[in-house]
């Protein structure tokens, strides 16, 4: 084979090399530009976290006994106030005094009854010693006039006679004896009544039944007293007070007594502590709702009739956890996007607790997978991604 060494043939050898090298050059980023670029997802990793599991509940601070005071004598005026909304009182102390003097009359009255009927009783006795002595005589008059007929000295209408006398007197002795019986119930009778009067004397201090708060006072000077009517004072026993909060029917079968509770009422940032003290035992059939009882520690804390939120500790975790946003639930199954090398696998959770923003993973996955950040992306099992670490405490 002849190769042509001319000066013409080499140049245009050369000039032939040259644009196949441009040739070669502008095709390469031309491919490269073809290539599908990686998208990127941000990703989130599972972490060990401290999980509260909670129960938010609202309702109204409430007292948790309110024991009335109402008089126990009716008709009288009300004399003195002793006590105020706002004092503390102790059980038994006098918060209100009733008018006594229809009483004290009253009771004089029957006092001078008494007297009268002890003089009654002491006569009666008087009487039954007079007639057991005329019994007595009258008993030995029928014994000499009965020897008397019996030895012909006397007749037999004298002895009828004295049998007569003996009659009387024994009837004598029963009718005093019977006056003494009169007496003595007549004197017992007035001793009741004087008792009585006595009692609602007594009561005319108004006294609290039980130790507290009190709370409303309805009592006025002057007014006469009445049970009927609204109560003279309201104490809250011992000062306690809880909220009283509704919860929903699905929530409700979660709660039990003693389980604490976080306390926030309005006025106030500081969080007061407490514990649930009952649970309702019926839920309403309208509102689907029921009560909550969470007694308050601090009682001075709040006052009766504020407005107050609860979060209530079902239960603690220490565990793995993973944003909400990271999760999707379908069907009874449970599944993230567990990230593997850049390559994206549907992996099936079961989660436990949530907290917030984040819900414990139970099974599924270990500490320091990466799970795709947000479950509505449209990334499909295999698909490869650009993972992006998500820098946020919770992704959005």
């Amino acid at each position: 084979m002849l190769i042509n060494t001319s000066p013409r043939a080499i140049m245009l050898a050369s000039m032939l090399t040259l644009m196949a090298s441009v040739a070669f050059a502008e095709e390469k980023p031309a491919d490269a530009a073809t290539a599908p670029a990686l998208p990127s997802i941000v990703v989130t990793q599972a972490k060990s976290r401290d999980l509260v599991d909670r129960i938010v509940a609202t309702g109204t601070i409430k007292a948790v006994e309110d024991v009335y005071i109402q008089p126990q004598v009716e008709g009288l005026q009300i004399k003195s106030l002793e006590a105020d909304v706002g004092d503390t009182v102790a059980a038994g102390q006098v918060v209100a005094r009733l008018n006594d003097d229809t009483l004290k009359l009253e009771r004089s009255q029957q006092a001078a009854n008494l007297a009268k009927a002890e003089a009654s009783l002491a006569q009666s006795r008087a009487q039954v010693v007079e007639a057991e002595a005329n019994l007595k005589e009258a008993q030995r008059q029928f014994d000499r006039a009965s020897r008397l007929v019996t030895s012909g000295s006397a007749s037999a209408s004298q002895r009828e006679q004295a049998e007569t006398s003996l009659a009387s007197a024994q009837t004598r002795v029963e009718s005093a004896k019977q006056a003494i019986a009169v007496a003595q119930a007549d004197i017992k009778v007035i001793e009741t009544q004087i008792s009585d009067i006595d009692l609602r004397l007594a009561r005319t201090e108004i006294k609290s039944p039980v130790a507290g708060i009190i709370s409303v006072r309805n009592a006025r000077i002057g007014a006469i007293a009445s049970g009927s009517a609204s109560p003279l004072f309201t104490v809250i026993r011992d000062g306690q007070i809880e909220l009283v909060a509704d919860v929903t029917e699905s929530d409700i079968l979660r709660l039990k007594t003693d389980q604490e509770a976080v306390i926030t009422v309005a006025g106030t940032k500081t969080p007061i502590t407490g514990s649930i003290r009952l649970v309702s035992p019926v839920v309403d059939a309208l509102t689907r709702m029921g009560s909550v009882h969470i007694a308050i520690d601090d009682d001075m804390a709040a006052r009766a009739g504020m407005y107050g939120n609860a979060a209530i500790t079902i239960g603690k975790a220490d565990d793995i956890a993973l944003p909400l946003s990271a999760i999707t639930s379908e069907r009874n199954v449970t599944t993230v996007r567990l990230v593997t090398d850049g390559v994206v696998k549907m992996q099936t959770v079961k989660t436990g607790i949530q907290d917030g923003p984040y819900i414990e993973v139970t099974e599924g996955l270990k500490e320091g997978d990466l799970v795709v950040a947000k479950a509505g992306v449209f990334v499909r099992e295999g698909d490869r991604i650009n993972p992006v670490e998500d820098t946020s405490s919770v992704s959005n």
